[in-house]
Order: structure tokens, then C-alpha cells, then sequence
């Protein structure tokens, strides 16, 4: 088959594909035309599974979670995948303490990730999981990009949401405890 065909296969770029026959990694010959043939057959016990992945940040949120993983059930369906595994996890994008999306990472069966945005799966730090996961020929695929073309400002952002959400977060849980105490305090008055 062609580098091009089979890069899109086993889920990377031909640049990628392209410096992989240049490393001598690939079983391919190149034409003379300059078509580069590579006669490795995917192994069918490599990973080939899809999960899909949803992450809200709180418990109030738990109707967007599945909102969420519907429409990633709509983009799997559309795209033809096998759907082995769906995953929901109420956590911050910025705890990397996510046992559900960890156990997702680790599992080697699986050779696609799905998640709707780029930081339903973290807030920072997303290329060096992609890295790691094209080197086991797995990926993580985002069905929603909308990053601006500067990565500082999507950093910003990213930063500025997140606390944003940690502070409003405290506001709430120091009126409860207030309440609580009120509450407490009223009850031995």
C-alpha cells in the first residue's frame, strides 16, 4: 500500500509515516516515480479499539457529560468505528489524578481515544499524550477543534477558566460551610 494510505491507517501523519521510512522502521520501497510502497499488513492484534471519553468538572454538570458522550456516539457512528468502551468522569482538566481517563491511557487494546475537545482530556500538556500515544500507534482524536492559532492565548485561556472555576468553586463551598455553621450554631442557641 501507499506511505499515505498507510500512514492514515495506523492513524498518523504522512510526515510522520515519511520519517519513519527514513529511520528504516518500515518494511516499504520507494518507486522511481517516488511512491513509497510499504509492504508491511497491519497486525491484526495491534490496538484497534475506540473509546469514548467525557469529562465534566462538576456534579451539576452531569447532563452536559452525557450530551457530551452522545455526540461523540454520533461522530464514532459516522465515522465507522467500533465503539469497545465509553467512559464518564466528573473532574477538573486540571488534576492529573483521573483514574477513569488514566486506566483509558494504559489500556493498550484501545487505539483510538475520543473526546470532544482537546481539554475534555487535559488542560495542559495534550501534545505530549499525543506524542506518547502515536509511539504505541494509538491516538487521541478531538472531533472539535477550536484552538486560535496561538498557542499562548489558548494557554491563557485554558489557565483563566481553570481558575476561574477553582475560585467560584471555593465562593460556593465557603457559603455552604457558612450556612452549615449557621445552621449548627442556631441548633445549640
Amino acid at each position: 500500500m501507499k506511505l499515505s494510505d498507510y500512514a492514515r491507517e495506523i492513524g498518523v501523519t504522512y510526515k510522520t509515516a515519511y520519517r519513519m521510512f527514513k529511520r528504516g522502521e518500515l518494511d516499504a520501497y520507494q518507486l522511481p516515480t517516488g511512491t513509497i510502497i510499504v509492504n508491511e499488513t497491519l497486525n491484526p492484534t495491534a490496538s484497534s479499539g475506540v473509546a469514548l471519553y467525557a469529562r465534566v468538572s462538576s456534579h451539576d454538570q452531569k447532563a452536559d457529560a452525557e450530551r457530551q458522550l452522545q455526540r461523540l456516539r454520533d461522530y464514532a457512528a459516522a465515522r465507522g468505528y467500533q465503539v469497545g468502551k465509553e467512559v464518564t468522569e466528573i473532574a477538573s482538566g486540571l488534576n492529573d489524578t483521573r483514574p477513569k481517563f488514566s486506566q483509558l491511557l494504559t489500556d493498550t487494546t484501545l487505539g483510538v481515544i475520543l473526546v470532544e475537545y482537546r481539554d475534555r482530556a487535559t488542560r495542559f500538556g495534550f501534545n505530549y499524550i499525543s506524542l506518547l500515544l502515536e509511539s504505541q500507534k494509538r491516538r487521541l482524536e478531538v472531533i472539535n477543534e477550536t484552538d486560535t492559532k496561538d498557542e499562548l492565548v489558548d494557554d491563557f485561556v485554558a489557565l483563566i477558566t481553570s481558575m476561574a472555576a477553582r475560585i467560584y468553586g471555593r465562593r460556593a463551598s465557603k457559603r455552604r460551610s457558612e450556612q452549615i455553621r449557621q445552621c449548627v450554631e442556631d441548633a445549640y442557641s
